[in-house]
């Protein structure tokens, strides 16, 4: 997967989580359910901009790292909303996507480590 198709990704990923948490029924638990996974899913897309702009490797590993930090926060969101909705069918997509989206960052996460310990 080439970096601007993985970039594409994490935006596309996050303007679906926002267009999702806008139907959201009001009540208080969704209203912080709404902030926790708006701030997540949209860090992970924003961290990962930064990483392109990576000073050095070790800067471009940390990166990395908190950009997979905050998607395995916002998939818990996500795992949340699916075990509380009746109306799953696009959370379980974007659960699947956090999913694929987890195992790409954590690979080349571990790729930068390794290629770190040399």
């Amino acid at each position: 997967m080439k970096q601007n198709e993985l970039q594409a990704r994490l935006f596309n990923f996050s303007v679906d989580i926002i267009k999702q948490v806008r139907v959201f029924p009001n009540s208080r638990e969704y209203q912080v359910i709404s902030y926790q996974v708006l701030k997540s899913a949209t860090s992970v897309g924003a961290n990962y901009e930064e990483v392109q702009a990576a000073v050095s490797e070790a800067d471009f590993a940390n990166k990395i790292s908190i950009s997979l930090k905050e998607l395995r926060e916002t998939n818990y969101w996500i795992r949340i909303v699916n075990s509380i909705s009746e109306e799953k069918n696009e959370w379980l997509i974007l659960e699947r996507e956090s999913e694929e989206l987890m195992k790409i960052l954590g690979a080349i996460r571990v790729k930068m480590y390794r290629k770190l310990k040399r």
